[in-house]
């Protein structure tokens, strides 16, 4: 659904201001901004969108201006984040096609560093978390298949949350890798990124790799060991190895345990992302496009989508053998281990170091991130100090698919005892917040009976507010049931009558969060609307109710027992 705001808001490219490469950050502002809804988890914040993630009616780039499409729906992640009452600022920068790390391959300028404009953001995320860092934005959307919604947080002193695959919806999002791709958030404090992931997070049966996930919700013991690369590469950088000392020294004075693991295997699988056969699903997302029009496709964007080609589809199948069995080989460490700790970028580089090598330094940004996607593991990465030079450090805290909550509160009290402050910006951190699990988030059971059940065309609307179901029952035999004429196919009626007069009606139950229940409602049309419910069990809950006039000349179906009979009596 396009927010009702749509209509009212314009999109002005980004006119260049002093300094020019701080304007960078940014391919389209909104004027005004993209108001979210009135009440909600995330009233009076303002946020951006990478800009490889849809808005409806304003273009979405990838950073590549030939590429671009107006987009006639919001992204998923999109939708939620404004129903839940966020206001959206403008669409950021980013390494062309999400493919790279450090923020200066794109036509639209190389974003800088928020500390230090001769030095690299990190990418691709580049321009959200520029934004972020700045305090032009309360949070921001990236991405992150290898990396690109961590390595430009820990080089801007801001928090990258990078969530288990799936749980958020990634529908309406340019592909860089699908299988493997995330949606990532930004933000100044742990706090408000998890804040931001509750909004946004939720099954979507219409993402093929969406999935429901149960978050642990039992946080990590007070006495807990974390593994570390037994032999880290820093790759001449000894700003960045002695404050990645600093940090494990931290993370011990918290509770932890440093235990050295065999990072060999997690290497290994690194590699694979680009050195094998599985950067043929990089060429597959945006095949059309390259094939017709490569020229239009930056260096080395353009070398590293091209190598797709060159694979057979048995050797796609050999590369995920492969990483299987690195998998395998990794799965073992977690044994010592209750999570890993990793230098987020192991080097800080100036753009003109970065332009004058920019594979074999790109490579190096993503030493401790390409692995995490691909072997399905949960990664926060957090500030953990300054380097002599005054340049942002950052460290990654990564988990098992589902320790998302654990790696937040452990993250969190860390980046807090550190003393930072927040971004570039200078603002104290806030206090530390209670972090609440989905399951705390308020929610709202809901009776439907018609076409939004399971399968139904209206379904979508419950699944895309993260509503789940939870059982399949029927009402209380009070009920009678009409296909209402006037559409094409009718919609149903339910009306409550005198128990002598009614029948139970087939319904399905499903759990909604509190926070899109308002946008939901405002979708139902007259005369059917929202009230109680009475179900076989005896208890109650919200549901669809017709009134009672309107049933005057509709067919009476209640003998059928529910809408999927009905349906399936009109197609015999």
């Amino acid at each position: 659904m396009v927010h009702e705001a749509t209509a009212s808001y314009r999109s002005e490219a980004l006119k260049k201001e002093p300094p020019a490469a701080a304007a960078n950050a940014w391919i389209t502002r909104l004027e005004p901004l993209l108001a979210g809804a009135a009440q909600g988890a995330l009233a009076g914040l303002r946020f951006a969108a990478k800009d490889n993630i849809d808005v409806a009616g304003v273009p979405t780039t990838a950073a590549c201006p030939a590429f671009a499409r107006t987009p006639a729906a919001h992204a998923h992640v999109v939708q939620r984040l404004l129903d839940a009452g966020a206001s959206l600022a403008g669409k950021t920068n980013l390494d062309q096609f999400a493919c790279g790390l450090n923020g200066t391959r794109s036509p639209y300028g190389a974003v800088p560093n928020s500390f230090d404009e001769r030095y690299v953001s990190g990418g691709s995320s580049s321009g959200s978390a520029f934004a972020v860092a700045t305090g032009e934005v309360d949070f921001a959307l990236g991405t992150d298949t290898a990396g690109s919604g961590r390595v430009p947080a820990g080089l801007n002193n801001i928090v990258g949350l990078k969530p288990s695959r799936g749980l958020i919806s990634a529908r309406g999002v340019v592909p860089a890798a699908q299988s493997v791709d995330c949606v990532s958030i930004f933000a100044t404090t742990v706090g408000l990124a998890w804040r931001v992931l509750q909004a946004a997070m939720g099954f979507d049966a219409a993402d093929p790799y969406s999935r429901r996930l149960s978050l642990k919700a039992q946080p990590l013991p007070a006495r807990f060991r974390f593994g570390l690369p037994s032999a880290p590469r820093f790759f001449g950088d000894s700003l960045s190895q002695a404050a990645f000392t600093h940090a494990v020294r931290q993370m011990e004075a918290l509770g932890g345990t440093a235990v050295p693991i065999d990072y060999t295997p997690l290497a290994e699988a690194a590699a694979l992302l680009y050195d094998s056969a599985l950067v043929a699903e990089r060429y597959a997302a945006v095949r059309s496009f390259v094939d017709g029009k490569e020229d239009q496709v930056v260096e080395p964007v353009r070398g590293i989508l091209a190598a797709g080609r060159r694979y057979s589809a048995a050797d796609y199948v050999d590369a995920r053998i492969r990483l299987q069995a690195l998998a395998q080989r990794a799965d073992a460490m977690w044994d010592d281990i209750d999570l890993l700790l990793v230098p987020t970028a192991p080097a800080h580089y100036t753009v003109d170091a970065m332009r004058a090598a920019p594979v074999v330094l790109n490579r190096n940004l993503g030493e401790y991130t390409n692995f995490v996607n691909l072997l399905d593991y949960a990664a926060l990465s957090v500030p953990s100090g300054l380097r002599d030079d005054g340049l942002p450090f950052g460290v990654t805290l990564i988990g098992r698919c589902g320790s998302d909550l654990q790696l937040a509160e452990l993250g969190q009290r860390f980046h807090h005892a550190t003393g930072l402050t927040q971004g570039a910006t200078g603002r104290p951190l806030p206090p530390v917040e209670t972090l609440p699990t989905q399951a705390e988030a308020p929610a709202i059971r809901l009776a439907v009976v018609g076409a939004h059940l399971s399968g139904m065309p209206l379904n979508g609307q419950l699944t895309e507010r993260g509503a789940t179901l939870l059982s399949q029952t029927s009402t209380a035999p009070h009920y009678r049931l009409y296909a209402l004429p006037g559409t094409v196919p009718p919609k149903p009626g339910l009306v409550r009558v005198a128990p002598s007069e009614g029948a139970a009606i087939a319904v399905e139950i499903w759990q909604m969060p509190l926070a899109h229940y308002g946008s939901f409602v405002a979708l139902i049309p007259s005369p059917l609307g929202i009230g109680t419910l009475q179900l076989a069990d005896g208890s109650q809950v919200q549901g669809f109710l017709c009134e009672g006039l309107a049933t005057e000349g509709a067919e009476d179906i209640t003998h059928l027992g529910g809408w999927r009979r009905f349906i399936e009596s009109r197609k015999a």
